[in-house]
């Protein structure tokens, strides 16, 4: 199938200084995949000077779909925190447990704020089910049984969920507001922005497209011939993932997983992430924003490619010409910065050319090879838009 431009969105590409043909490269490419039969469904947009300039559906997509966004979510997490950051409220240097003093057994007192955002905290693993969330006890009994893989500060390993449920538990008790309320009232509604959710409503249901797992996955073989090592199991499992497509699940807002968006309204969160807010608002000051831009991973490297992790307050950083495996394009600058998610979400912005750019498909490639390769294809075509 084409993927051109009507007149009218060409129009509007060019008012941008977007070029079109480039546009309509990247809208080919992400749509291949719906195309061929592999994805169910794909949403996209790319904003630049704090407006959406064009969002294509492809599917069973419509313009006003609602995506689960899962890690993604995390930059929507850490923003809000930033707030506390910014007021004063909260410091990097803090020792988790003298906030939330049910985190202090087994050894994990001496681990600080900063540590939870740069996934070096040391306890990547620890389980919590979502719906115990709302049971404070239950919530303070899994925080207290979770132990230590590593001394804190050692190395990098991705917590995929762990860390973030601890920071929005610092965001309740340094703002006497749930985590949901906070980040809603100090984030998403002085931005408007209306199609995002963390903690999804009953009355949107009907809006979101369920999550559907597809082609078949690589043998430890496969991965060998390509010179790869076999992923290591963790908690993203195709059960967890598919527990969000219940409405209880989906209404917890998972702080490291559960966000619900348009491609449009994730694309405004990143231009307010570039400018520090939108003509509504201004949450975040340029200095807070900038050094929430700041590497503190160092020289870790990740576990599986072992690639510079780049990890800076809750964001990944583009940087060197491995960026790839971090999530980004091949041709975006060492200054871009995003979260994606599992399933193929792409989220970022590049502030050497004001592009923000999201990807969303509710369909989870099981061939993690073809997803990543996607990816990185996808996010180079909308690295370049802009015109030289």
């Amino acid at each position: 199938m084409e993927h051109k431009l009507t007149d009218e969105q060409a129009a509007r590409v060019q008012q941008f200084d977007l070029n079109v043909e480039k546009v309509e490269a990247l809208l080919q490419r992400a749509g291949k995949e719906v195309d061929d039969g592999l994805l169910p469904a794909a949403q996209l947009a790319i904003a630049r000077e704090g407006e959406v300039v064009l969002q294509q559906s492809y599917g069973s997509a419509q313009d006003d779909s609602l995506i689960c966004v899962f890690s993604a979510t995390k930059a929507i997490t850490s923003a809000a925190a930033w707030l506390l950051f910014q007021q004063g409220e909260l410091a990097e240097e803090e020792r988790v447990a003298d906030i939330v003093p049910e985190f202090a057994t087994k050894d994990k007192g001496h681990i600080t704020v900063g540590q939870l955002f740069s996934h070096t905290a040391g306890f990547p693993h620890a389980p919590f089910a979502p719906l115990d969330w709302d049971d404070k006890d239950k919530r303070y009994a899994r925080f207290a049984k979770w132990w230590l893989n590593w001394d804190p500060g050692s190395r990098f390993e991705y917590h995929a969920s762990s860390s973030m449920w601890i920071i929005a538990e610092i965001i309740e008790r340094r703002s006497g507001e749930t985590y949901r309320d906070f980040v809603r009232s100090q984030v998403i509604e002085p931005l408007q922005l209306q199609d995002l959710y963390v903690g999804l409503p009953t009355p949107q249901n009907p809006r979101a497209l369920p999550c559907v797992y597809v082609g078949e996955a690589m043998t430890p073989q496969e991965y060998k011939d390509l010179g790869m090592r076999v992923p290591p199991e963790t908690e993203v499992t195709e059960s967890a993932i598919l527990s969000f497509n219940t409405p209880e699940v989906r209404a917890v807002g998972v702080p490291g997983g559960g966000a619900f968006a348009t491609a449009s309204a994730m694309t405004l969160f990143y231009q307010a992430l570039l400018h520090g807010g939108n003509s509504h608002a201004s949450p975040w000051s340029m200095q807070t924003l900038l050094d929430a831009r700041r590497v503190r991973s160092g020289d870790f490297t990740d576990l599986l490619f072992k690639k510079p992790a780049n990890r800076a307050l809750g964001l990944i950083i583009s940087g060197d010409k491995s960026r790839n495996f971090r999530g980004f394009g091949k041709t975006n600058s060492p200054e871009a910065f995003g979260h994606n998610g599992a399933g193929g979400q792409l989220v970022w912005a590049d502030p050497a050319t004001g592009i923000s750019f999201t990807y969303l498909t509710p369909g989870h490639d099981r061939n993690s090879v073809r997803q990543g390769s996607r990816g990185v294809a996808i996010s180079s075509l909308a690295a370049v838009c802009a015109n030289d």
